[in-house]
């Protein structure tokens, strides 16, 4: 007996299976004592509850829903109002978030210390009062619901949101829908050729160009084929008339609500910071010499970062920048601050009617890890891309 205990190996086994044990019970007893205080209560638990009927209305939906609809369809229309908010928001942040980290490194005074400036106000200004300054300072502001401010043609802001115009699918849409995969298919083999030549015989080919030319000219050349099967519904603006029907004429164009535009400003523009400078931090982390030897075989600066400094200094952005997208999708909860329905508020919603805060706030859990698994298994698999590979 005293050999087993004094052998690591068993000893590590048996403190495991206490472990495993001890929490095991924990686990238990805390739903067990939740079942019971839901039983006095007379909550009843369990999902059952998303077929009944919502009874509230949402101003944004991205598929059909009514006031009649259910809890589970109104749970779903928050689910994709958090999904393109967080989507748009990763695209507008990385984009402006790889430009200000260029910029701060520009070798213009100007450029660089307004790129600095940016970086530096936004990121200490905590996240809920950019919200706020964007929804109540400067959207609530804007022309009253009878006027307008235009911005270009066809699009328009005031109190309302920004109103713009409405693309109507067709018969035959489906040619075009088809040909953008087929033209993603189509430049996944360019890439593939163009390193296959370029390591063959050196003479790199014009792949970007190549690739931008097939990712537009497919669906547009569909688009053609298939007799233009896109509309155009314009906002129409009623000047004249009865007071109360001034404005913006009910079913024409796309209103896209402030709330909605509130949130993506705070998210974009303060997780770009963060991004900017690991985007800064990346560049710097790659050797001079990388610089100067492509300056010496004549690349000029644009290229050089573009072909030589960027490729290697992605092996370190990619780590991190996973971290901000992450923080930038589980930040887009604060929605509920200024009622923005996505997943959170209508979940809010649903269980201030329902009293099933288990059943809610699950949900909200498993949404949000499922979503940070799925992202990080993505990024994962492009920072794979990236590595260096050791021959």
């Amino acid at each position: 007996m005293a050999s087993l205990l004094n052998n690591p190996t068993v000893r590590g086994i048996a403190f495991q299976i206490v472990f495993v044990l001890v929490l095991g019970w924990l686990v238990w007893d805390i739903i067990d004592n939740t079942a019971r205080n839901l039983q006095k209560a007379n909550i009843a638990a369990g999902y059952g509850f998303l077929d009944r009927t919502a009874g509230f209305g949402i101003i944004q939906r991205m598929i059909d829903y009514t006031e009649a609809s259910s809890y589970g369809r109104a749970l779903l229309v928050g689910l994709l109002n958090t999904l393109v908010v967080a989507g748009l928001g990763i695209v507008f942040a990385t984009i402006l978030g790889f430009i200000v980290g260029v910029a701060r490194l520009s070798s213009n005074w100007l450029i660089s210390r307004t790129a600095t400036a940016f970086v530096e106000i936004l990121r200490n200004i905590p996240l809920l009062l950019q919200l706020f300054f964007w929804y109540f300072v400067v959207l609530r502001n804007l022309p009253g619901m009878r006027e307008r401010m235009t911005l270009i043609h066809g699009i328009d802001l005031n109190i309302g949101g920004l109103h713009v115009p409405r693309l109507v699918p067709g018969e035959g849409l489906w040619l075009v829908a088809a040909a953008i995969p087929a033209a993603i298919a189509a430049t996944a083999f360019v890439t593939n050729w163009g390193h296959e030549r370029q390591d063959r015989t050196g003479d790199r080919p014009p792949i970007g160009t190549i690739n931008l030319a097939l990712i537009i000219g497919l669906p547009v050349v569909a688009f053609f084929i298939a007799g233009r099967p896109l509309g155009v519904d314009f906002p129409v603006f009623n000047e004249t008339g009865p007071l109360l029907r001034r404005g913006f004429q009910a079913g024409t164009g796309l209103t896209i609500i402030p709330e909605f535009i509130g949130l993506l400003l705070a998210l974009s523009l303060y997780t770009a910071t963060y991004i900017a400078e690991v985007v800064r931090s990346g560049i710097q982390a790659v050797s001079k010499g990388q610089t100067e030897a492509a300056h010496s075989l004549g690349l000029r600066a644009g290229p050089t970062l573009r072909l030589v400094v960027l490729p290697q200094a992605m092996r370190i952005i990619i780590p991190p920048l996973t971290n901000q997208y992450l923080n930038l999708t589980k930040n887009s909860s604060l929605a509920v601050a200024i009622a923005y329905p996505d997943l959170v508020a209508v979940g809010g919603t649903v269980l201030n009617q329902t009293g099933q805060a288990v059943e809610i706030v699950s949900i909200w859990m498993l949404f949000y890890l499922g979503l940070s698994v799925l992202t990080s298994a993505v990024m994962g698999y492009f920072n794979k891309r990236a590595a260096l590979i050791e021959r």
